[in-house]
Formats: structure tokens, C-alpha cells, sequence
């Protein structure tokens, strides 16, 4: 990260100098939530979550591993006075950028630090994502969203996010999450290695890039994925819309999207 804030750090530089720097864009060397334009990314998903998830201008929005608020950004300009936004990470810089740049301008935009371990981003963390509990009250969200953050996350860390987003949506409230999901159609690229990333090593439910370092990349098996959300109540609404990522000719984005709903009582 401090090596990537240095290359950087002339461009970023220059563009305050100018007057370029658009104030809901982070400088270049503080982004640490991968390769890809910040802004058409953010603009990408809001279509998805629009058309696939059905998100309201009013609608209570949980963004769950918000990073650096490249989601929430482009919400600014789609919510409106009814509608409020709340993100939480575990990492402590892009909490404090998204605060000062976001929360400054939408005050009905909030963003939580939580002290979560993970081995790259937070190492020394109080927390397990294992058990973790949502600093959020029951029956509280209309729209949850997380992007690319079970593709880092181990199984008993994901059974435990699902039951808590479970908890904390309405009844009725909707939730789109990507994954990299090894299904029949895709298992034979997989195991050949033609799919970016590459999982090497089947583990069973699940595959990863990585065997000392299993969070650094992981792909969960479809069947495994829909039996996590029947155990939380979850109701997916099918079809799964897939991605680039496997291989295949027809894809939507670049991860797979799983858009579910929690039934109404």
C-alpha cells in the first residue's frame, strides 16, 4: 500500500494542483479495492442493483466491506432524502476517506470501521468474521450489497455474514452478493486452470488460488452457495447471473451475481 501511495503520489499531486481531483474520487495511491476505473465500476453496479435488485431511490442500504466507497458514491446521486446508506469495513483509511469526502457532503450516508481480522487488510483485529454481529438492529435494511467480499472470505465466515444479513434485512428486502460459483458448466475449466483467477486447490464446498494463503482468492461451489441460503432463510431469485470470470461466452459482469430476498412473513 505505501508503495503504491509513491507511485503514485506525482499524478495524485498533480491533479490537486490542477483542480482535477474529483472530490468523490479517491487519490489513485489510497485505493486498495483492485484494478478498474473507480467511477465506471460504481456506475456499473448501480445498474445492477436497480435492475437486478430492484433498489428503490428510498430504500435503507447496508453496503457490507464498503472499502474505499466505490459503491457508495455513485448512490449519492440515486437516493434520495427518504433513502439512507450505511457501509462498514475493516479497513481504517478508506473508512476515514469515505467520512470526510462522502459523509461531509450526504449526511444520510455513514460509514463504520469494524475491527475484523483478515490477514492482508487487518491482522491484529479484535473480531472473527466467524462471529461477528452486525452493528445493525433486526428487520432494519431494504437492500444489502457486497461485492467481491465472499471471494475472500472462508466458509464459516460466510455462513455467519448470510445469517446476519438475513437478520438484518425487512422482510421482503432484497441483497446482491458476487462470487466466483464452480458449477457443472464451469468445473472442467477450473480444474484445467483457463479461469482468471485460477483455483488450484479443491477443498471441498469450496477452491482457492492458495493453500497458505486460502483468502486471497476463493470460488465456492453453486450447490453449496444455495444450500448457505436456505439455512438463513434466504430465498434466491433465480436465474444466477454469471460472469466473465469462468470462461464463458455470455456473462453479465465479472463475477457471478446472486441477487436473493428475504420472504415476507
Amino acid at each position: 500500500m505505501v508503495l503504491k501511495r509513491l507511485y503514485y503520489l506525482p499524478q495524485d499531486t498533480a491533479r490537486g494542483l490542477l483542480g482535477r481531483r474529483d472530490p468523490l474520487v479517491p487519490p489513485k495511491g489510497i485505493i486498495f479495492t483492485g484494478s478498474g476505473d473507480y467511477k465506471e465500476i460504481g456506475n456499473r453496479f448501480l445498474q445492477h442493483f436497480i435492475q437486478l435488485g430492484k433498489l428503490a431511490p428510498g430504500d435503507k442500504v447496508l453496503d457490507v466491506g464498503c472499502g474505499i466507497g466505490r459503491m457508495a458514491v455513485p448512490l449519492t446521486a440515486y437516493l434520495n432524502r427518504n433513502g439512507s446508506y450505511q457501509g462498514f469495513d475493516i479497513v481504517r483509511s478508506g473508512i476515514a476517506w469515505c467520512s470526510r469526502a462522502i459523509t461531509s457532503r450526504y449526511p444520510n450516508f455513514t460509514f463504520q470501521w469494524s475491527d475484523i481480522r483478515n490477514e492482508t487488510y487487518n491482522p491484529r483485529g479484535r473480531h472473527s468474521a466467524s462471529d461477528y454481529r452486525f452493528p445493525y438492529p433486526d428487520n432494519h435494511f431494504d437492500f444489502t450489497m457486497l461485492t467481491s467480499i465472499f471471494t475472500h472470505m472462508l466458509p464459516k465466515d460466510l455462513e455467519n455474514y448470510l445469517s446476519e444479513i438475513s437478520r438484518t434485512l425487512n422482510p421482503g428486502g432484497r441483497c446482491l452478493i458476487t462470487y466466483c460459483l464452480i458449477t457443472p458448466d464451469t468445473i472442467q475449466r477450473v480444474r484445467a486452470g483457463e479461469t482468471q483467477p485460477t483455483f488450484a486447490h479443491d477443498l471441498g464446498d469450496y477452491w482457492t488460488s492458495d493453500l497458505e494463503h486460502p483468502e486471497s482468492a476463493i470460488a465456492y461451489r453453486e450447490s453449496f452457495v444455495r444450500s448457505q441460503y436456505a439455512n438463513c432463510g434466504l430465498k434466491i431469485c433465480d436465474p444466477i447471473h454469471f460472469g466473465s470470470w469462468s470462461g464463458r461466452d455470455q456473462h453479465l459482469d465479472y463475477q457471478d451475481i446472486v441477487v436473493a430476498e428475504k420472504p415476507m412473513k
